[in-house]
């Protein structure tokens, strides 16, 4: 199936086996940059191979951080320094990741030096007066280019709680204000439109640090010390969804995901594929670090139709793409709507799905914060263009086991952003 950047998916008839699914991007972020700050060595077993995350663990590294592979498995070693950081001495490549520029901000805008950080053309692109904003009400003072686009300038120093509402949900906004909070003097409040996922807040606890959760209300109180911890990566529900949305592209299908993050904040993705007509059971549910952990089986049945709207849109963001990708094979369609977020994400995620559907023969309506795909469409083959985002690969590579004919996915490379091995494994179930 690979071969470089372009890749050729060919149909499938089902999808049997089993994937073992990398480690969860948005946790091994987070675990990276507060086992940088945490006093002693912490270890975790599979953290994700996902090239975002490289980009976290290179920027804490050039911090004073140092990082070591274990073996093979994703296992990892990460030294703290504590609270103060060491001062870089070149400017922190993010690379692709969003996550690393606005997370690890919060946690510079209270270093006592100044930093700089940049991405590559996608990430330079993408906003980041979400998290400005705050920070300059903390204190921090921070640069940026015109439209508060990368690169950034964080003059980091002493910081002042905040209570503060955003306008838009974001968990990595959340995380970025209450990681600042852990250097403010006083207690940092974040209130939140709509609740969005809480790993920021799990992985702090598991540190060592108190936060308090009340309503869409998240609370931290400055000066706590971190201390290292040893952890297994659930793995990455977002990832998973590829598979679950491949098994519900044919009746029959089945396939088994073990050690799935089960959060509740993630799982209304399983509920919708539920609603659409997965069948979905879960089974060995554990507790890892504050973080519910699974194993996922489901089957393929008959494919329905669904609306995604309001807290669902910002639930399933990350998994929007797929769903739509799927859509045309169902009996419903797919309507989604309030999902202008996907306009700045790598890509515009509504128009670079609207553009490969529209090439593959199907009939798609674009809106300005979303979609509508109708239900009972024959795509065929064609050549598409990942427009240099991972979820646009992976989202079309899984549409393209229905279609009539080859589909080849230009730039399929970007997968590697979050999902390395995608393209093996999804050989591997396919028949």
């Amino acid at each position: 199936m690979p071969d470089g950047s372009k890749v050729t998916v060919r149909p499938a008839r089902a999808v049997r086996g089993v994937v073992r699914i990398p480690g969860d991007k948005s946790i091994s972020h987070r675990y990276a940059m507060l086992a940088a700050i945490a006093e002693g060595t912490s270890r975790f077993q599979n953290f994700s191979a996902a090239r975002d995350c490289a980009s976290t663990l290179d920027c804490m590294r050039r911090l004073g951080s140092e990082w070591k592979r274990l073996d093979d498995d994703g296992a990892i070693e990460v030294r703290g320094v504590g609270r103060q950081l060491n001062p870089p001495t070149e400017m922190l490549d993010c690379g692709n990741s969003g996550s690393t520029m606005r997370m690890l901000s919060g946690i510079l805008a209270g270093q006592s030096f100044t930093s700089e950080l940049c991405g590559d053309e996608s990430l330079s692109r993408r906003p980041m007066a979400r998290i400005m904003t705050p920070l300059s009400e903390m204190g921090a003072k921070i640069e940026a280019a015109e439209g508060g686009r990368p690169p950034l300038k964080i003059h980091g120093g002493p910081l002042k709680a905040i209570h503060y509402r955003p306008e838009v949900a974001s968990a990595q906004v959340k995380s970025c204000v209450l990681f600042a909070g852990l250097f403010a003097e006083g207690e940092t409040v974040l209130e939140e439109p709509i609740r969005t996922r809480d790993h920021g807040e799990i992985a702090l606890r598991a540190f060592g640090a108190e936060v308090e959760r009340t309503g869409n209300a998240s609370r931290i109180v400055g000066g706590q010390r971190l201390r290292a911890i040893e952890a297994h990566v659930p793995g990455d529900l977002s990832s998973a969804a590829f598979f679950l949305c491949a098994a519900a592209l044919f009746p029959g299908s089945q396939i088994t995901l073990p050690g799935i993050l089960m959060n509740p904040t993630r799982a209304r993705l399983l509920e919708i594929l539920v609603q659409m007509g997965l069948k979905v059971s879960v089974a060995h549910l554990e507790e890892h670090q504050g973080e519910l952990v699974g194993t996922i089986e489901a089957h393929g049945t008959a494919w329905t139709g669904a609306v995604i709207a309001g807290a669902d849109t910002a639930a399933l963001i990350d998994e929007i793409p797929v769903l739509a990708a799927a859509a045309p094979y169902s009996e419903g369609g797919l309507e989604v709507r309030d999902a202008k977020e996907l306009r700045v994400k790598e890509s515009d995620r509504i128009a670079a799905v609207a553009a490969n559907l529209r090439k593959m023969g199907a009939e798609v309506e674009e809106r300005p914060d979303g979609m509508r795909i109708p239900g009972g469409q024959h795509l065929h083959g064609a050549e598409l263009d990942s427009f240099g985002d991972h979820r646009i690969a992976m989202a079309f590579a899984v549409c393209a086991l229905r279609a009539e004919g080859e589909t080849t996915i230009r730039g399929a490379d970007a997968a590697g952003v979050s999902y390395p091995m995608f393209f093996e494994e999804l050989r591997k179930i396919t028949e």
